[in-house]
C-alpha cells in the first residue's frame, strides 16, 4: 500500500500539533496556566463533534478527493500558522483560531481517511495492516512533537540577540513543518485514487444517512446502564484526563513554582521522543494483548511518577527521561482499558482507530478535568496536585471493576 504511510503521516502531524504543541504555544506566548489548559480542551471540541458529521462525510463520498482537499487546506493553514507568531496584540487569537480550524480539518481527515482506509482493504487485510498504520502514525508524531519542540529550543539559543527571538523561532519551525507536509501533500495527490473495495453501499442521499445515525444514538440509549458506563469511563480517565498538559506546566515550571524548570529541549527529548516512543509501543502492546483489567490497573500508576518527581525534583534528564518512559508506557498500555467501553457504546464503528484520545467519547469525559486541570495546580501546587491526582486512582480502578462487570 505505498499510500499507507504518507496517509496516516498527513493525518499525525497536525493531530500532534493540536494535541501536544499547542499547550506550549500558548505558554510561550505569555498565556497563563489556568489560560493555556482551557485553550487546548477547546481545541478538542471537533474530535467531540465527530459523531456529528460522520454522516454528512459519507453521503459525499469519493473520500480520495476529500482528503486531497482537506490536506491542502491543512498545509495552507500551516503556513497562516506560521505567520501568526508576531508580537502584535492579537497573535494570541490568531494562533488560537489557527488551531481551532486546524482541528476541525483533522477531525475531517481522521473520519474521511478511516472510511478511505476501510473501503479500500477488505477486512481481513485490515488487521494485517492495522500496526503498520499505528507505526507510522506515531512515527511522525514523534517527529512533530519531540523535533520540533527540541528545534524550536535551538532556534531560540540561535536567535537570542534578537528581540523577536521566541516567536521568530516558532514561526520558523512551523515553516519547516509546513514544508515537510507538502511534500506529503504532492505525493498523496498522486498516490491516493478511487477504493476498489467498498463493504457497504453509501446512502443515497444526506437525510438517509442521518436516520442511520438517529438509529444509532437510539440503540446506545437503550443499552441497560449505558449512563453508569459513561460515568465509569469519566471516573477510570480522570487521573490522566487532570495529568495530560499539567506534565508539562511541571517540566517547564520554574523551581520557585515547583517544577523542573526544564528547558524546551529536555522537555522535546523526554516528554516529546522518550514518551512519545513509550507511549506508542506500549499502546501497540495492548492492542495486541487484550487484558482491560491489567491497563486499568497501569492507567492509575502514572500520577504516582510524577508526584514522586515532584518530591524528588531531579536536576538531571536522564531521570526526567526514565520516569517520563515508565508513566508513558502505564499510560499508553492502560488507554487500552477505554476498549470495552467504547465497544460498548458504539459497537465496532472505531475498530481500525489507532488512538483511542480522539474517539469522540474519549475525548468528551476528558475535556472538562483538562481544561480545569491549570486552575488546579495554580490552586495546589505541583506536589498536592499530583498527590491529589495519585489517589484518584482509588476510584478510578473501582469505577472500572464496576463497569466491566456490566458489559462483559
Amino acid at each position: 500500500m505505498p499510500w499507507l504511510p504518507t496517509l496516516f503521516a498527513a493525518e499525525a502531524i497536525p493531530s500532534a500539533m493540536i494535541t501536544f504543541v499547542a499547550l506550549l504555544m500558548f505558554l510561550q506566548l505569555g498565556v497563563g496556566w489556568e489560560s493555556s489548559t482551557l485553550l487546548c480542551a477547546l481545541l478538542t471540541l471537533p474530535w467531540v463533534m465527530k459523531s456529528f458529521v460522520r454522516a454528512r462525510i459519507r453521503q459525499i463520498g469519493h473520500y480520495h478527493r476529500q482528503l486531497k482537499v482537506l490536506e491542502c487546506c491543512i498545509c495552507l493553514l500551516l503556513i497562516a500558522l506560521a505567520f501568526c507568531f508576531t508580537e502584535t496584540p492579537y497573535s494570541r487569537q490568531l494562533v488560537f483560531a489557527c488551531l481551532f480550524v486546524l482541528c476541525l480539518l483533522c477531525a475531517h481527515h481522521e473520519l474521511a481517511a478511516r472510511m478511505y482506509y476501510e473501503h479500500m482493504l477488505r477486512p481481513r487485510r485490515q488487521r494485517y495492516y492495522n500496526s503498520w498504520k499505528m507505526f507510522f502514525s506515531q512515527s511522525t508524531t514523534v517527529l512533530t512533537y519531540g523535533v520540533m519542540i527540541v528545534g524550536v529550543g535551538f532556534l531560540e539559543i540561535f536567535y537570542h540577540n534578537r528581540r523577536n527571538a521566541m516567536p521568530l523561532s516558532w514561526s520558523m519551525a512551523v515553516y519547516v513543518l509546513a514544508g515537510i507536509y507538502m511534500l506529503l501533500v504532492v505525493y498523496n495527490l498522486l498516490a491516493l485514487r478511487a477504493p476498489e473495495f467498498s463493504p457497504a453501499s453509501p446512502s443515497s442521499s444526506l437525510l438517509a444517512a442521518m436516520r442511520a445515525e438517529v438509529r444509532v444514538i437510539d440503540r446506545i440509549a437503550q443499552k441497560p446502564g449505558w449512563l453508569m458506563v459513561v460515568f465509569c469511563l469519566f471516573m477510570l480517565l480522570l487521573p490522566q484526563a487532570l495529568l495530560f498538559h499539567t506534565r508539562v506546566l511541571f517540566f517547564i515550571g520554574t523551581r520557585a513554582q515547583g517544577g523542573l524548570g526544564a528547558s524546551l529541549q529536555w522537555i522535546g527529548l523526554a516528554q516529546g521522543t522518550v514518551g512519545v516512543i513509550a507511549f506508542s509501543a506500549a499502546l501497540a502492546l495492548g492492542h495486541w494483548r487484550q487484558t482491560p483489567r491489567l491497563a486499568a490497573f497501569l492507567l492509575g500508576l502514572s500520577p504516582a511518577v510524577y508526584w514522586l518527581l515532584s518530591v524528588l525534583l531531579p536536576a538531571d534528564l536522564l531521570s526526567l527521561c526514565v520516569a517520563t518512559l515508565v508513566a508513558q508506557f502505564c499510560f499508553g498500555y492502560g488507554l487500552n482499558a477505554t476498549r470495552p467501553f467504547v465497544r460498548y457504546i458504539s459497537g465496532e464503528r472505531y475498530r481500525s482507530t489507532i488512538n483511542y484520545l480522539y474517539i469522540p467519547l474519549v475525548s468528551l469525559v476528558m475535556l472538562l478535568p483538562m481544561a480545569a486541570s491549570g486552575w488546579l495546580v495554580t490552586l495546589l501546587g505541583f506536589h498536592t496536585f499530583f498527590l491529589v491526582d495519585t489517589l484518584l486512582a482509588l476510584p478510578a480502578w473501582m469505577a472500572a471493576r464496576v463497569a466491566m462487570r456490566r458489559i462483559s
